[in-house]
C-alpha cells in the first residue's frame, strides 16, 4: 500500500482549514491522506525527515528563522507565497485606545501599564501571548515596559480572554494576526512598535536600546508561505505544482475563519464548502495529476 501523503496540522483555525482543503482536494483526486496535528516547533523535524509532507500555512512573524535555516540547507522545499500581506503583533480592542491615550504608539504603554494589571501579576501589566514562540521577554526588556507576559497554552485561549475583556470593557493586550476572523468582528489596533529590521535581532547597538536586542516590532508586512518535504515534491511534483499556483487573499482566508470562529461550523465542513464551491478552481490547477480526477 502507498504511502499517504501527510498533511501537518496546527493549532489556529485558518491552518486546520487549509490543511482539511487540501485532504479533500487530494482524496478526490485519488490519493491516500492522512492529517497530522503537531506543534510548530515539532512540525520541523517532521518535515526534514520526510514524516511530514505538508504545511500550507507558514507566517514570517513566527516562523521565518526555522524556515530559512530548513530552506537554506536543502531540507524543506518551498512553495511559494499567498497573495496575503500578513502580522503579527500586540493588539488591543479600539476601546482601549480612550482609556491609554497614546495608543497605538508603544510609547503609550509606559504610561498606562497599570491598566492592565491582574490579580498576581506583581503590579505589572499583563500580556496575552499564544503557545507560539515570539521574543516577547525580550522585547519588554528592551523597550523597558512594565509588564509580564501570560503565555497560553492553546490559542483558542486568547479568544476566550479577549472575550471576556471585551464584555467587562477591560483593558487587554492579547497576540493577534492578520489575516483572521478577529478584526472583522472586533474593532482593534496593533500597538506599533519601533519598525522592524533584522539588525534588531542580531544587532544590540541597532535601535532605540542600544545594548539589547529585541527593541523593534515584528514585521508589519510579512509573507505567507506553503512549504513542503523532499519527498512530497520529488514524490509528487505534479501535486507541488499544484500547491504553488494555489492561492488565496486576506479576505477569503479570512472569511474562512469566521466561518468557524464565529458562526460555529467545523473546521471539516467549513473546507468542504469551500471545495465544493471551488471546484472548477481547483480542478484547472490540479488536472494533469495523476490519478485521475473521480
Amino acid at each position: 500500500m502507498a504511502e499517504p501523503i501527510r498533511i501537518i496540522v496546527n493549532d489556529w483555525t485558518s491552518q486546520k482549514i487549509l490543511a482539511n482543503i487540501a485532504e479533500q482536494i487530494f482524496i478526490r483526486l485519488g490519493y491516500e491522506v492522512e492529517l497530522i496535528t503537531v506543534t510548530v516547533d515539532e512540525q520541523w523535524f517532521l518535515l526534514k525527515t520526510n514524516r511530514a509532507d505538508l504545511q500550507l500555512e507558514v507566517w514570517q512573524g513566527t516562523m521565518e528563522d526555522k524556515f530559512n535555516q530548513l530552506h537554506r540547507s536543502g531540507k524543506i522545499v518551498d512553495l511559494g507565497e499567498y497573495s496575503v500581506k500578513t502580522r503579527e503583533d500586540w493588539w488591543y480592542p479600539l476601546y482601549v485606545k480612550e482609556m491609554c491615550p497614546g495608543l497605538p504608539n508603544w510609547h503609550a504603554l509606559r504610561a498606562c501599564a497599570d491598566l492592565f494589571k491582574r490579580a498576581g501579576s506583581r503590579g505589572k501589566g499583563v500580556y496575552v501571548a499564544g503557545p507560539w514562540e515570539k521574543p516577547d521577554r525580550a522585547r519588554i526588556k528592551a523597550l523597558d515596559l512594565n509588564f509580564i507576559v501570560k503565555q497560553v497554552d492553546e490559542g483558542e485561549e486568547i479568544w476566550q480572554e479577549l472575550k471576556y475583556a471585551i464584555e467587562k470593557q477591560h483593558a487587554i493586550l492579547v497576540f493577534n494576526w492578520t489575516p483572521n476572523w478577529v478584526g472583522a468582528v472586533y474593532p482593534g489596533e496593533f500597538v506599533e512598535f519601533p519598525q522592524y529590521a533584522k539588525e534588531c535581532e542580531e544587532d544590540s547597538s541597532w535601535g532605540v536600546n542600544s545594548e539589547l536586542v529585541y527593541d523593534c516590532g515584528n514585521p508589519r508586512s510579512g509573507w505567507l508561505k506553503k512549504v513542503s518535504s523532499r519527498r512530497f515534491a520529488e514524490r509528487f511534483p505534479c501535486l507541488a505544482g499544484g500547491v504553488k499556483r494555489f492561492d488565496l487573499t486576506n479576505e477569503e482566508i479570512e472569511t474562512l475563519s469566521a466561518q468557524v470562529d464565529v458562526h460555529g461550523r467545523t473546521v471539516k465542513q467549513a473546507a468542504l464548502d469551500w471545495v465544493k464551491t471551488n471546484k472548477l478552481l481547483w480542478e484547472e490547477i490540479f488536472s494533469t495529476c495523476e490519478p485521475q480526477l473521480n
